[in-house]
């Protein structure tokens, strides 16, 4: 619904309508973009880190931080720092496939540095998503090409 020129959802909180790209960049009204995520969803743990993982693999990482989200508001008050930290690595992607360098580089070190004294729980190698992102943000600080696909964690 649209009101006083902005969309808005139907609570009436500011809700873009635009349709997006696989990098959830805004695209023009009326054009062909990826489905969003639904937002609020109540996951599992396991379900969190696969329907992620699934996104990421497909290119999608600004998706994936909006899963990781979701687990960041909903989930128990001591995994927070751990949701938060993954949604910031997926976000940090997201910022360096569209150009972002400094912004990119940044995001994937505050999520590295949130993530890194966990110890690999609900199957998630922190080790080496903490080493993957220093070295993406090391390469994208030189200012080296991202492709959100190729540059995801398996």
């Amino acid at each position: 619904m649209t009101q006083n020129g902005r969309d808005r959802d139907s609570e009436g909180r500011a809700r873009s309508a635009r349709p997006r790209d696989g990098l959830g960049r805004p695209l023009p009204y009326g054009a062909v973009g990826v489905e969003r995520q639904p937002e609020g969803v109540v996951r599992t743990p396991e379900e969190t880190v696969r329907e992620a993982q699934r996104l990421l693999d497909e290119g999608k990482p600004f998706h994936a931080h909006e899963v990781f989200e979701d687990a960041w508001k909903s989930g128990p008050k001591d995994e927070r720092a751990l949701w938060r930290g993954l949604a910031q690595l997926a976000v940090g992607l997201t910022h360096a496939a569209r150009g972002n360098t400094a912004g990119g580089a940044r995001l994937l070190l505050r999520g590295a540095g949130g993530i890194a004294s966990y110890h690999s729980p609900y199957g998630v190698d922190v080790a080496g998503l903490t080493s993957w992102a220093g070295e993406l943000a090391a390469r994208v600080t030189a200012g080296g090409p991202v492709d959100a696909s190729a540059e995801a964690p398996g």
